[in-house]
């Protein structure tokens, strides 16, 4: 699936707009052993429970007509705050872990935003960006799709 190496001691970030698995190669580039470091989990809370209230509405400038203002979508708002909380562990990897390659594996939508979120230094140490969704998944067909 990939001609990515992940050689010994690499990091390799999956995440979506909910998980996130950080994990590092005890292994080799031709035998990769992923150890979980951290697991994040964003709560799924419905819609409802996370906007309450109609949407709101506007008027026009000559007063006699108005319509609704389009309504806020909560989700992507909750999903783009912990895009930017692996941002913030992806800088605590560099700065403290001194994490040199990083393998970043995540949706399209999902690197999209993370990528202006990540500071240089970081992006530095990012050697690989896979789109690809696989947070759901477990660790060991994790490593056989990184190996593929």
């Amino acid at each position: 699936m990939t001609d990515i190496k992940i050689p010994w001691e690499a990091w390799v970030v999956v995440c979506d707009g909910g998980k996130a698995l950080i994990m590092q190669n005890a292994g080799d580039a031709e035998l990769i052993n992923l150890r979980v470091y951290e697991t994040l989990v964003q709560p799924s809370i419905p819609d409802r429970e996370l906007g309450t209230g109609k949407p709101g509405r506007t008027h026009q400038a000559d007063g006699m007509g108005g319509s609704a203002v389009e309504e806020t979508d909560w989700k992507s708002q909750a999903e783009e705050e912990f895009l930017k909380k692996i941002a913030n562990k992806m800088d605590q990897l560099v700065e403290e872990r001194e994490a040199k390659r990083i393998i970043l594996v995540a949706p399209p939508t999902a690197l999209g935003f993370l990528r202006p979120h990540i500071r240089a230094s970081v992006q530095a140490a990012v050697t690989a960006e896979i789109p690809k969704d696989l947070t759901n998944l477990p660790v060991d067909a994790i490593e056989r799709h990184l190996s593929a």
